[in-house]
């Protein structure tokens, strides 16, 4: 089921030059199942034709306030009735200081001011008209009225001028975007997610690691920011962006990875393991660089510590024992090995994935796996996107399981790259 499924949102594109990027996210939000309604004020047409989003959307395109055309629905109401979500992007200063000042002169600041849906707003202007007080003091009262304000990017403007005011990035809008329409089930929880694979140096160049692309695990962070949790996010070597709101912890090593896990322990309420942690490490790293010799070379390997092991083995000690899900990579006997790693590690879940098929597993954008419980219960998922597998897992986990209720925990060891 994509993401956004039948959810109607209601796109207002306004007077600036950032107006054209708005083309590629209406497309996005269609392709998440969203069915997306646009309205432009006047300088917003003069950027981009009505005809192109009217062709992208499948809808037709809303924009004077008095068009005969339609007028018996009443538009600025039944707009504001019939959507869930309202996204101005960009958003002009002349809109913002509309909103802030609760005027309804045009159609897009009407339907705003008689709406209830949640409102997400995307400035984008010159950097000295972002920055002047009377901007500022504008987006405040956007914020105090409840509506999602996401920051601008810094950079290079199209008058050439460098600072704040750039369109912020799509991936963070659309994590905001499905946040803003989620329920909010983790909301006050604080999930500890690890991904990625880690590398055991043999040397200062080789190292022994795996194909662990980290996508699986970043989704399932991205998820549970979107529902509402504190998500820490402990992730191996990835070339995957961090998403939009964690607090980003970047090891390299298992043995890196176990110190930053156990140091946040005791602030986590649910722990998901989806790292692909290395089993062995070399006895000896080099520490010159090992050359290439006729007779061969022999490494001898130590075992690391059992991350999850351990997590299963102190998480009842705890007065309120977080959850703890495990994942499992099968090649062989998938199911009998994800139920005695269930067993054996004492998890609460254990997602498992089958490994030798070419289009689930490492390395690739799509997921098919089997979700266990500590009851005996079995969901087997189809081959799905890895954030919709990751949505369905939490939609697993909190249809099934009560979420242990402990404090917003402070990371404050946390590296936070964002």
């Amino acid at each position: 089921m994509p993401l956004l499924d039948k959810k109607k949102i209601l796109c207002g594109v306004t007077g600036s030059i950032a107006a054209y990027k708005v083309c590629d996210w209406v497309r996005s939000l269609k392709r998440d199942g969203a069915d997306v309604t646009v309205v432009m004020t006047e300088a917003g047409s003069r950027f981009v034709s009505p005809l192109t989003f009217a062709a992208l959307t499948g809808n037709k395109v809303y924009g004077g306030m008095f068009d005969p055309e339609d007028a018996e629905t009443i538009p600025h109401i039944s707009l504001a009735r019939s959507h869930d979500l309202i996204l101005i992007a960009p958003a002009t200063a002349q809109t913002i200081a509309r909103l802030a000042h609760g005027l309804a002169d045009d159609l897009l600041s009407a339907v705003v001011l008689a709406g209830e849906a949640k409102v997400v707003v995307c400035p984008a202007m010159n950097s000295k008209m972002y920055l002047h007080a009377a901007t500022q003091e504008n987006l405040a009262k956007l914020r105090k009225y409840g509506y999602l304000v996401i920051d601008p990017e810094h950079g290079s403007m199209a008058c050439g001028e460098e600072g704040p005011g750039r369109l912020p990035e799509w991936d963070q809008v659309r994590n905001s975007v499905l946040g803003a329409l989620s329920s909010g089930e983790l909301a006050g929880k604080t999930v500890l997610v690890t991904a990625g694979p880690t590398e055991e140096p043999l040397d200062p160049v080789r190292f022994i690691g795996n194909r662990s692309s980290g996508k699986m695990g970043y989704a399932l962070a991205a998820r549970a920011v979107q529902l509402g949790a504190n998500v820490i996010l402990v992730s191996g070597p990835s070339v995957l962006t961090p998403p939009h709101g964690v607090a980003y912890v970047k090891v390299r090593t298992a043995s890196e990875m176990y110190s930053e896990v156990m140091a946040r322990f005791d602030v986590a309420d649910i722990i998901v393991k989806a790292a692909a942690v290395s089993d062995f490490r070399p006895v000896e790293v080099a520490r010159q660089k090992v050359k290439k010799t006729e007779a061969g070379l022999t490494i001898s390997l130590m075992q690391n510590r059992d991350i999850l092991h351990k997590l299963g083995e102190i998480k009842d000690d705890r007065p309120k024992p977080p959850l703890l899900i495990g994942f499992a990579a099968e090649s062989e006997n998938i199911l009998e090995n994800g139920r005695q790693k269930l067993q054996k590690k004492n998890l609460d879940y254990i997602v498992i994935n089958d490994i030798s098929a070419d289009d689930s597993g490492f390395a690739v954008d799509s997921n098919r796996v089997t979700i266990l419980d500590r009851h005996g219960r079995q969901t087997d998922l189809p081959l799905l996107l890895k954030e919709e597998t990751a949505l369905r897992i939490w939609q697993e986990v909190l249809g099934s399981e009560s979420v242990p209720s402990g404090k917003i925990g402070q990371d404050e060891g946390a590296d936070n790259e964002q």
